[in-house]
């Protein structure tokens, strides 16, 4: 069964939430923790090559991916941006997603080259006919169709609401087959689930009760969404933990203590990373 397909029955089946992957590491722990789907992040992913989603090239989202499902098997969903380029272009980002092994591909309405001010709320919008011509383009490039499409429109605070609404129509008879929509508020929130129904997918920043929102997923798939992707808690996690380790690293005073728990934590990435298996194959295969 291919990944799409796999992501496809589990949408069939209720809710779906996939944790924000953006290393090999951070997919296998979040697969130790119980979930099923990955979601590979040009926001994180950009924050951990200190370049932004701006920066970032098909290839560095691609070859992220692969690195992921080499240690993971959970299906992996590709953020890729704005399709890197016209529709011409996206017809080939499609076929390479799938050829690797992505279960789906979100694609958005931003202006190409992207900008850093998508980070502090100010997006720039194509034109809703260009936007259609993309998702016609991927859906057509695709060879699978459990290969998954997912049209995403940032028109909502430049267009409002109801011109927002019509390009998700638009892009659902152009072939998507989710749609994700930034709602400004829980009145926006109900409107799209009452229009769209169970094609829909929410980002739930760092965390799955959306917080602005002030409501479960349980209550939100209530209004037809169905896949729920986390923007990156873990990295951000990672990257306080990092920071307080190298403040402290680089005092004079060390803490015995803590060096105690770090190396402890050693012995479970060495778990999660499989190093037992890997010298059991030595062990088999090699002269020690």
């Amino acid at each position: 069964m291919s990944a799409g397909a796999k992501l496809k029955n589990m949408l069939a089946q209720g809710p779906v939430l996939a944790a924000a992957a953006f290393s090999p590491l951070s997919a296998r722990l979040a697969q130790q923790a119980g979930f099923k789907a990955l979601y590979l992040g040009g926001g994180a992913l950009g924050y951990l090559k200190c370049a932004l989603e701006a920066n970032l090239s098909l290839h560095d989202v691609l070859a992220a991916g692969v690195d992921i499902m080499v240690a993971c098997d959970l299906p992996l969903i590709m953020d890729a941006a704005a399709g890197y380029g016209d529709p011409m272009h996206v017809g080939r980002t499609v076929r390479l997603a799938e050829q690797v092994g992505f279960a789906a591909i979100e694609i958005e309405d931003q202006v190409l080259p992207k900008r850093a001010h998508h980070h502090v709320g100010l997006d720039h919008v194509i034109p809703a006919e260009l936007m259609v011509a993309k998702i016609e383009e991927a859906a057509g490039a695709r060879r699978d169709d459990d290969f998954l499409i997912i049209g995403r429109t940032n028109a909502i605070q430049s267009e409002g609401l109801d011109a927002t609404l019509r390009r998700g129509e638009a892009m659902l008879r152009a072939g998507a087959d989710l749609l994700f929509f930034l709602p400004r508020n829980l009145e926006d929130t109900v409107t799209i689930g009452k229009t769209f129904g169970p094609k829909l997918m929410l980002s739930c920043g760092a965390g799955f009760n959306h917080q602005s929102l002030g409501m479960s997923v349980e209550e939100l798939a209530s209004l037809g969404y169905r896949l729920f992707a986390e923007g990156g808690a873990a990295l951000y996690a990672a990257h306080a933990a990092m920071r307080e380790t190298y403040s402290w690293l680089a005092g004079s005073h060390p803490d015995t203590d803590k060096l105690g728990v770090l190396m402890a934590e050693m012995q479970k990435v060495q778990e999660t990373v499989g190093l037992q298996q890997l010298l059991d194959i030595e062990k088999r295969t090699l002269k020690l």
